[in-house]
């Protein structure tokens, strides 16, 4: 299963390594394999307008996982235990996003039920790091000016995040070590509880724990943007409330459109809006379903967007797609052992349709192109696609970040 593989080109990340000999070499997906049949426009002069607005536009994916998965899956534990991630950067820069909110493999990335420590955390992120600083068209973003340098010099630039703040275990001096390190977004936990809070599959929700109020609080202080993406409804709420900062919801869909533990009641996203937060809206397969669409893609996305845009107001709304590039729908099966998706994604009898492919928003190559052309296809006007598209995200990192 190891050794060198037959095409370097498969790799673009770590140059500076050896294939095979300085780390496990296993065979990636093909990024260019799995494209969506969504058409972005109708005619000439809607493709027109789509083409100006993500020239014009800042663009800024809220979360995603811009890496590449192993082509034979049965290689994902071995994959994801050598921490080498690779991140497939020749198709990231043609996607003209001009940020991604970067978050690893994170809380999964050690194929543990117990997920990430500290020393992993560190190792991972500090790999991330010396192979950013080895690629042409990429930076690490850690300020706002950092993100409007990228788009004037059309490079990509990556915001270092973690999905869980659960490996600083009950050290507050260890979020100051993660700013350090250039760390600008914290999720408070992953589904299951951690010192700071309760998770989405909680059955009994203890809601922000008092380390986890002074955890908020030092994130405040530093500038590091507090993510309830995976947080249970009574810790996301508290965190709102405990926050000096308006908070995100990096990637998650509304509760009343598909009602699984993974989205969010209307009282956390009115909470969240109306302390000047902002949601993503999440992508990735079997999670933001609709009752309209009962088998996941753009339309059913987009039915969490209309929804939330309503509830919240458009300028408390995003994209946060949580894509990849490879199999998606089947890299979850092969962790559902870990992570246990299967009671995240749990509808209960409402019938709906397990896919392999999510039709118009299956990797971040295409998820921006294919969310403004549905945008422009209903009607948006030229300021909300803007503000959509990334200009709520940049005003709440103007607040948050300073």
């Amino acid at each position: 299963m190891y050794g060198p593989a037959a095409k370097p080109a498969d790799y673009e990340s770590f140059p500076y390594l050896r294939r095979g000999v300085d780390f496990p070499a296993v065979e990636l997906s093909d990024p260019s394999s799995r494209r969506s049949r969504f058409a972005a426009a109708s005619d000439d002069d809607r493709q027109a307008r789509i083409d100006r607005l993500l020239a014009e536009n800042v663009l800024i994916s809220f979360h995603d996982h811009p890496q590449l998965l192993p082509a034979d899956l049965a290689d994902t534990p071995a994959f994801l235990r050598s921490k080498h991630e690779f991140t497939a950067f020749a198709e990231l820069r043609r996607s003209g996003l001009t940020a991604v909110f970067d978050n690893w493999f994170g809380v999964i990335g050690s194929t543990r039920r117990a997920g990430w420590k500290w020393d992993d955390l560190i190792t991972t992120l500090g790999l991330r790091l010396a192979d950013l600083a080895h690629q042409d068209g990429v930076v690490a973003a850690r300020t706002v000016q950092d993100i409007l340098d990228a788009q004037r010099a059309g490079d990509v630039a990556f915001v270092m995040g973690t999905e869980s703040a659960g490996m600083i275990e009950n050290d507050l001096d260890r979020i100051d070590v993660l700013y350090g390190l250039g760390i600008r977004q914290m999720g408070l936990v992953y589904s299951d509880a951690n010192t700071l809070g309760s998770g989405q599959k909680e059955h009994h929700d203890g809601g922000l724990t008092v380390f986890g109020r002074r955890a908020v609080e030092r994130m405040n202080a530093l500038g590091i943007l507090v993510d309830v993406s995976h947080a249970s409804d009574r810790t996301s709420l508290d965190a709102i409330e405990a926050s000096a900062k308006p908070i995100a919801i990096t990637h998650a869909g509304a509760r009343a459109v598909w009602p699984i533990p993974r989205m969010k009641p209307d009282e956390v996203l009115k909470a969240c809006a109306e302390r000047g937060g902002v949601l993503g809206i999440e992508a990735a397969p079997h999670t933001t379903v609709s009752y309209d669409h009962r088998s996941q893609s753009i339309d059913s996305v987009m039915d969490h967007f209309t929804y939330a845009v309503e509830l919240m107001g458009i300028e408390h709304v995003a994209f946060g797609p949580d894509t990849l590039y490879g199999d998606h729908a089947a890299f979850q099966k092969a962790i559902s052992d870990v992570i246990g998706s299967s009671t995240v994604f749990d509808a209960g009898d409402l019938e709906w349709e397990r896919i392999s492919h999510v039709d118009g928003l299956e990797n971040p190559s295409e998820n921006f192109r294919n969310i403004t052309g549905w945008l422009v296809e209903h009607g948006y006007s030229d300021s909300e696609i803007t503000a959509v598209l990334g200009g709520n995200i940049l005003r709440l990192l103007n607040e948050v970040w300073r």
